[in-house]
Parts: structure tokens; C-alpha cells; sequence
């Protein structure tokens, strides 16, 4: 789980969410955190699965993200597991994608949670939901491709 590549180790990584949406592009934002938080997200204790990204009043919030709480402080200053976090984006990102969120079916998905030179970075993707057909088009398309390697392996 721990990859580095120029100062990034990724933390937890959304890999359903490329099953279940179409991501058409993505953006790299930086979250508000609390201390114990970013102490959590080192150890690795984040959980994108069930999460969302939702465009409120100009602002940009990640929902129901789970951060483990951290287990070496008490809980007077430990922090809600599930709580809504602050997305840190520019504005005209977030221009752009009020318009984008608001057309039909257009979702943002948060695809990975990084360390960036000691920054809590989140990439989002900006999805639109596949049907059924279409999961099974890519079930397909994966199996066909490991099929080809196994044979031109053989040969």
C-alpha cells in the first residue's frame, strides 16, 4: 500500500470507484485537517470507499470519508471518524466544476489519498455512473487482455 515516487506515499486508494464510475477528469486538492487526523493518515487509517465530494456555497467538502481516530490520545482530542472535511481548491476549479456537478449524473469521487512533500493531498474524479452492461464490458475487456498475455507467455 506504501508506493513512493518523488515524495508521494500513497495512503489509501479508491480502486472501486473506477469499477462503478467513468472518471472523465480529475483534480488534485488538498483537505482541512485536524492534528490527530493527519497523525492517523500517516499510519495509514483512511478509508475512501463510501466517499463523496459535494459543492456547497462556492466551497468545496468531502463527506463521509473515514479517518480512523488516532489511538495514542485521548479522546477529549480525538476528532468524528466520519466527518465533513474542507476540500482546499482554487476558484476557478471550483467555478468549473459547479457547473459540471450540476449536469446530470456527474459525481466527484475522491480516487486516492497521498502524502505530497508532507501535505495530505486527495485526487478527485469526476464521474459519471456506469451501468451494469458497462461493468460487465470491462469484466470482459480484463479478462480478455490477461487471456492474451497468458497465451503470448507460452509462446
Amino acid at each position: 500500500m506504501a508506493e513512493k515516487q518523488e515524495g508521494i506515499k500513497i495512503v489509501s486508494d479508491n480502486r472501486q470507484a473506477r469499477f462503478l464510475y467513468e472518471i472523465l477528469e480529475t483534480y488534485e486538492a488538498g483537505i482541512e485537517l485536524k492534528g490527530t487526523e493527519v497523525k492517523s493518515i500517516r499510519q495509514g487509517k483512511a478509508n475512501l470507499k463510501d466517499g463523496y465530494g459535494l459543492i456547497r456555497n462556492g466551497e468545496a467538502w468531502l463527506l463521509n470519508v473515514h479517518i480512523s481516530p488516532y489511538q495514542s490520545s485521548g479522546e477529549y482530542f480525538n476528532h468524528d471518524p466520519r466527518r465533513t472535511r474542507k476540500l482546499l481548491l482554487h476558484k476557478q476549479e471550483i467555478r468549473k466544476l459547479i457547473g459540471k456537478v450540476e449536469q446530470k449524473g456527474l459525481t466527484l469521487v475522491p480516487l486516492k489519498m497521498y502524502l505530497k512533500n508532507g501535505l495530505v493531498k486527495v485526487t478527485l474524479g469526476l464521474g459519471k455512473g456506469k451501468k451494469l452492461h458497462d461493468k460487465r464490458d470491462d469484466i470482459k475487456e480484463r479478462q480478455d487482455k490477461r487471456d492474451m498475455e497468458r497465451a503470448m507467455k507460452r509462446y
